[in-house]
């Protein structure tokens, strides 16, 4: 099927229609955010699960049952998502959890006016690029990736899922400068996850002791993650998504980008994100 199938455009971008009504993107409009909400906002495939698996770690000083209990999709909800509707959130107790993939400009009016915290996670397009190839091929509310060089230019331009990587990460790095913001890439959390959980915690003001950071750590590191049936998506049924195909949690590391794109996709790809990121300042641990 195609993006007339299963997407619906939302503010310029696609968003898959089967988890975005009309309904949910009202309710997301009209959300009124609390200033000591924690909002993790990803563009897919950045480390948005890992994220909901550390945050409750830390917010619970390291109870399990935080994690244990809940889906991820109900103990940090997307709130432009369908689910977010019904979870009763205004009754949540703060500081509230919240994830979203929007991007900066498409947040609700609530957000610019409250200033809730806000974990930004980036991690790099090439990597990005790589899930979301096997992630499409294994989604049936998402358009088959068809070939790769094929859907590498859909990704380039933009046309696929929440738009552009660029613009997402672009818009997120120029938010007004009183937001509360913490920026952390999928690469530091993959190089020394204690202390990526130990600055994230310092942000939050969450005290923790050094075996708290370090259980948390461990308990988040992705083989353990990867087993937790409340946050690997494994309850979701096979018509939605296919793991046989491809888990969703698959690999957990960084650079296998290397392992899926052709030399001539390389140079095509660093082409392209030298022109869009040109005036970026901003050093990512990739460059």
């Amino acid at each position: 099927m195609t993006e007339a199938d299963l997407y619906t455009i939302y503010k310029e971008v696609y968003v898959p229609s089967v988890v975005h009504t009309a309904e949910s993107l009202k309710y997301y409009e009209e959300f009124t955010f609390r200033p000591d909400d924690i909002l993790i906002v990803t563009y897919p495939k950045s480390g948005t699960t890992w994220m909901q698996e550390i945050i409750p770690l830390i917010m619970s000083g390291g109870d399990p049952a935080s994690v244990e209990t809940l889906h991820n999709w109900d103990r940090v909800p997307f709130l432009e998502e369908t689910r977010a509707s019904i979870l009763n959130l205004e009754q949540r107790p703060s500081p509230r959890m919240f994830t979203t993939h929007f991007h900066y400009n498409m947040m609700p009016r609530s957000f610019s006016e409250v200033k809730p915290k806000v974990i930004y996670v980036m991690r790099n397009p090439k990597d990005v690029f790589t899930s979301s190839f096997h992630y499409y091929g294994m989604a049936s509310f998402l358009v088959n990736p068809g070939p790769q060089i094929e859907f590498l230019r859909k990704f380039l331009d933009g046309k696929v899922i929440f738009g552009s990587w660029f613009d997402h990460v672009k818009g997120w790095l120029n938010v007004d400068e009183k937001q509360p913001i913490f920026y952390i890439s999928y690469e530091e959390m993959t190089t020394d996850l204690k202390d990526a959980v130990t600055r994230i915690a310092h942000f939050l003001e969450k005290s923790l002791e050094a075996e708290v950071v370090e259980k948390i750590a461990d308990r988040c590191l992705f083989k353990n993650m990867k087993q937790n049936d409340k946050s690997n998506y494994s309850v979701v049924p096979r018509e939605f998504m296919d793991q046989k195909k491809s888990q969703f949690l698959r690999k957990g590391i960084a650079g296998d980008w290397k392992n899926q794109l052709t030399p001539e996709e390389v140079d095509y790809f660093d082409a392209v994100y030298k022109e869009k990121m040109k005036d970026v300042k901003y050093k990512f641990v990739w460059d």
